[in-house]
């Protein structure tokens, strides 16, 4: 089987989104693929991930909240986002500046949006410790975008 060593950004970052490491593994980086791949699923095991999605997805956001591992969940946002950036860094021009940020930012926001979701409600509904997160990619990424513009506009010229 060979392996494809030229990804677009996008393809890179959607095979991130798919299972973090397979941008990595698509790229040649097998070792760095695999220690992703496998930390995803030590993280998702331990926390239950997969049984909070499903539940979530089923409308049972309390249920979802009480058989997760806030322990072990707490490190997925920053994992999942720092094989995103990884591979996306792997791809990307050697021009481009500071386009960490947006990644950076996705994961304290979401982390964030996971600690307080057990409290959290929108119009009355729970959205609970699966989707309230999921929201809060979208400050995350308007945050770092918005820093990054700064940055590059004071900074960087």
């Amino acid at each position: 089987m060979a392996i494809k060593k030229n990804l677009t950004k996008l393809e890179a970052v959607m095979w991130s989104i798919a299972l973090p490491g397979f941008a990595q593994l698509l790229t040649g980086n097998l070792l760095k693929g695999s220690l992703f791949v496998l930390l995803e699923f030590l993280v998702n095991v331990n926390s239950n991930f997969n049984k909070g999605i499903m539940y979530s997805f089923l409308g049972e956001t309390e249920k979802a909240m009480h058989v997760l591992d806030y322990q072990w969940l707490m490190f997925y946002p920053c994992l999942y986002m720092f094989a995103m950036w990884d591979a996306y860094r792997s791809v990307m021009p050697a021009e481009e500046k500071i386009t960490f940020l947006p990644f950076v930012f996705s994961a304290y926001f979401v982390t964030v949006g996971l600690m307080i979701s057990p409290k959290i409600k929108i119009f009355g509904l729970f959205p609970g410790p699966i989707f309230l997160p999921m929201l809060f990619v979208i400050p995350g990424v308007l945050t770092g975008f918005l820093i990054r513009k700064l940055l590059l506009k004071f900074y960087y010229n």
